[in-house]
């Protein structure tokens, strides 16, 4: 095992985190870049806090979601970003959004339950847009006749909405929360 430097360390955690595909966990971190190193967990855990906060306050910071820490914008500057890419984020539908926020607050979920709360029926491609985009999964069957599937959420839901689990959704009564939620995050892109 080699030995690194504090310095070293910072900065290879650093760019790890800014080419990285997707979110990393400290655990990931010490399997691959540092897999030939020798670095305890909690010494990983350090430089993220102190990366943390290095980043505070920048056009640029370091978030932990569901499934790690990521780089990723300022949401305050998502709007004059936006400006850098052809397409735009996509907009989502009333119905898909009140079936995702459904599926999130009341998983595990059928479809019938959902259609129920909503009122109207839920289109297929809602469903599928939902399972395409990674944000919702089956997580069972219901025991009952038919054996209707149950949806619920994944990390890729959590990580999308910057979250680190269930438990930091808005209370259903903050429709501000829920509403900054929806609108604030669904421009926002890690930065790679």
């Amino acid at each position: 095992m080699n030995r690194i430097n504090e310095i070293q360390l910072k900065q290879l955690i650093e760019a790890a985190l800014f080419v990285a595909d997707g979110p990393m966990t400290a655990k990931g971190l010490r399997q691959s870049v540092l897999a030939n190193y020798q670095v305890s967990l909690g010494r990983i855990n350090e430089v993220l806090d102190q990366l943390q906060a290095d980043y505070a306050g920048r056009g640029v910071h370091l978030e932990k979601v569901a499934s790690g820490y990521r780089f990723q914008t300022n949401p305050d500057l998502s709007e004059p970003l936006s400006a850098l890419w052809q397409e735009r984020a996509p907009r989502y539908s009333r119905a898909l959004l009140e079936t995702l926020a459904l599926i999130a607050y009341r998983q595990p979920v059928t479809r019938g339950q959902i259609e129920k709360i909503r009122g109207v029926a839920v289109s297929s491609n809602i469903i599928r847009t939902l399972l395409e985009r990674d944000w919702v999964k089956v997580v069972g069957h219901k025991e009952v006749p038919g054996r209707p599937a149950l949806y619920g959420t994944t990390a890729a839901f959590l990580d999308y909405f910057c979250l680190e689990s269930l438990s930091q959704l808005p209370s259903l009564s903050d429709e501000d929360a829920i509403d900054a939620l929806l609108a604030g995050t669904a421009a926002i892109e890690p930065v790679h």
